[in-house]
């Protein structure tokens, strides 16, 4: 069975006064649609075009045929945080490897995770003393200003986010509300630090 196209609707008439490059491009439709319809759906999501945006083009096509799934990959241009590696074993060694607001000892879950953030001070960017060693989950949260630490050490949770319907955010978060946090022997995370999330970062 072949591939079924849509015709369009608007009235147009063939390819007149269209460039060389339309021409080719609808020759290259016409040779094989549902090759022309991948590499559509490939190169929208290159540019970062939505799915809702790449749904629609979907749509534009019907096919009964199989579609070469297979992906690729390309190589792109990095920045490498360079000593990332020693700032993760001086943090989690100083909470011994412990989030410091749920208890997780869980290694390969746990981040060592910048009370300000990386970008913001170059010059503390290795410091133990800008750290906190969170779950993955905590460390989210607190990049983004869900929660925050208070100057008595406790986990504020923002307001923003209070929810009586969504029983994993209140275990998960809320019920840390007001709790202190685990404080490490060594590398004690810095007050100023602190304050600077609590006011740049945290959602109040």
């Amino acid at each position: 069975m072949g591939i079924t196209i849509r015709k369009a609707t608007t009235g147009r008439k063939g390819l007149k006064g269209a460039s060389t490059t339309d021409k080719n491009m609808w020759d290259e439709m016409q040779a094989d649609w549902q090759k022309f319809t991948l590499e559509v759906q490939q190169a929208m999501y290159s540019f970062g075009v939505s799915t809702n945006k790449i749904e629609t083009a979907n749509n534009f096509f019907t096919t009964d045929q199989a579609i070469d799934y297979t992906g690729t990959n390309k190589l792109i241009q990095t920045n490498t945080r360079v000593d990332q590696e020693f700032f993760r074993h001086s943090v989690l060694s100083a909470y011994n490897n412990k989030c410091c607001i749920s208890g997780l000892a869980i290694p390969s879950l746990l981040i060592a995770s910048h009370i300000v953030p990386w970008r913001i001070d170059e010059k503390n960017r290795l410091n133990p003393r800008n750290g906190l060693c969170l779950s993955m989950l905590h460390d989210k949260a607190f990049d983004i200003g869900i929660i925050t630490i208070a100057e008595d050490m406790t986990v504020h949770v923002s307001q923003k986010y209070f929810t009586d319907t969504d029983q994993f955010f209140r275990s998960a978060l809320l019920a840390y509300n007001g709790k202190p946090i685990a404080l490490p022997e060594k590398f004690r995370p810095d007050s100023e630090f602190l304050t600077y999330h609590r006011q740049h970062i945290f959602e109040i």
